[in-house]
């Protein structure tokens, strides 16, 4: 599949990119800078990302929050992950910057729509 640049998303297979651990964070950061958004995939995340007690995904968010980098999570069953996971996707529902979605076609509708 072709990058679509037209509707603003990147993911992070296009970048040639994965986020595996925390040293992973920068250089995602870096290929981000000058990106309008980023559609990621619960599947691009390693599995400390996933675990809530590891900081890792909290981490990475409060860096797509300082750098003003829309990121658009598809994870289609949220609780697959806890009820704490589960209740941050909630809590995220309309967060500016970050979205938890069920599937790439509203993650993508919703990065169209950022400024």
């Amino acid at each position: 599949m072709e990058p679509q640049h037209s509707d603003k998303v990147t993911t992070l297979p296009e970048l040639g990119l994965h986020l595996r651990d925390a040293a992973d964070i920068p250089d995602v950061i870096g290929a981000l800078y000058g990106q309008p958004g980023l559609l990621l995939h619960d599947t691009d995340l390693g599995p400390d990302f996933l675990n809530l007690r590891t900081g890792l995904l909290g981490e990475l968010f409060q860096k797509f929050v300082n750098y003003r980098l829309p990121v658009a999570v598809v994870v289609p069953d949220p609780a697959r992950y806890g009820e704490r996971f589960a209740e941050l996707a909630r809590e995220h529902a309309r967060h500016s910057l970050i979205r938890f979605v069920p599937d790439e076609a509203a993650g993508r509708a919703w990065l169209r729509g950022q400024p």
